[in-house]
């Protein structure tokens, strides 16, 4: 257990990323998670918005109940404040700690936006968090504390995606798409914040770290004004296009 929690640092070497241990690890993960998305959206897709929600509340307790959990560990395990500082929820993914609850506890435009919000970022996070994670499964063992309630947490945000779209409560309206707008955008300035006062690069807000951010960046020649500015516009385009897919397809499904 010593050993699984990380207290005095992993003994056993990381298997890597994208190594047969990781793909099997988040696979299972993700087939989990599609496999319960799809029977309880299906199960539930024709009864009452309340019976609905009850999913979205168990989703929203035990992705925050996780995280603060993982949070106890880290600052216990840890001899300084600087890990610790390296792990606060102002990633991209870690919107969804607050857009979850709110799905589930809001009330009329805010609880439709924030469903929304989800429904369009949740399925994102949750292959980039567990496939796209090369940092972690570089840096620790598969089966380790970090690594399992990492790939838990993206994989609540993946099912709580994949279910607000199957059970029918996404409402995907364009008058409240300024309101995704504000969440990603407040969430953006207080990244920004930290990535220059700890300093580190929350939202790729500093650097692309080998993302395709890298591209902007370098584009720019990591102008510390106009690549941040990009990076939100990027993220503020995702959301619009999303919308726009959506209806489309919505519309063309009308049609016939």
């Amino acid at each position: 257990m010593k050993e699984f929690f990380g207290f005095g640092g992993y003994e056993r070497t990381p298997e890597g990323y994208m190594s047969w241990q990781h793909l099997l690890f988040v696979s299972s993960l993700m087939i989990i998670m599609i496999g319960l998305a799809i029977f309880l959206g299906l199960r539930n897709r024709k009864k009452d918005e309340k019976s609905k929600n009850k999913i979205l509340i168990w989703s929203a307790i035990l992705i925050d109940s996780f995280e603060i959990f993982k949070f106890i560990i880290v600052c216990s395990r840890e001899a300084s404040l600087e890990p610790v500082l390296r792990m606060l929820p102002l990633f991209l993914c870690s919107i969804q700690l607050i857009t979850i609850p709110l799905a589930a506890f809001a009330r009329g435009r805010i609880k439709e936006a924030a469903l929304d919000f989800v429904f369009i970022f949740g399925i994102l996070g949750a292959f980039a968090g567990t496939y796209g994670a090369g940092q972690n499964y570089s840096a620790y063992p598969v089966l380790s504390f970090d690594n399992v309630v990492s790939g838990i947490t993206h994989s609540i945000s993946g099912f709580a995606s994949l279910y607000i779209i199957i059970s029918g409560m996404a409402s995907m309206k364009t008058k409240n798409i300024w309101i995704s707008f504000s969440i990603l955008i407040g969430f953006c300035v207080l990244a920004y914040i930290a990535d220059v006062t700890i300093p580190y690069n929350y939202m790729f807000l500093m650097a692309g770290d080998g993302t395709p951010y890298d591209i902007f960046y370098n584009l720019v020649k990591g102008n510390k004004v106009l690549y941040p500015m990009i990076v939100v516009i990027l993220f503020l385009m995702y959301i619009s296009v999303f919308y726009l897919v959506y209806l489309l397809i919505k519309r063309r499904k009308n049609a016939k």
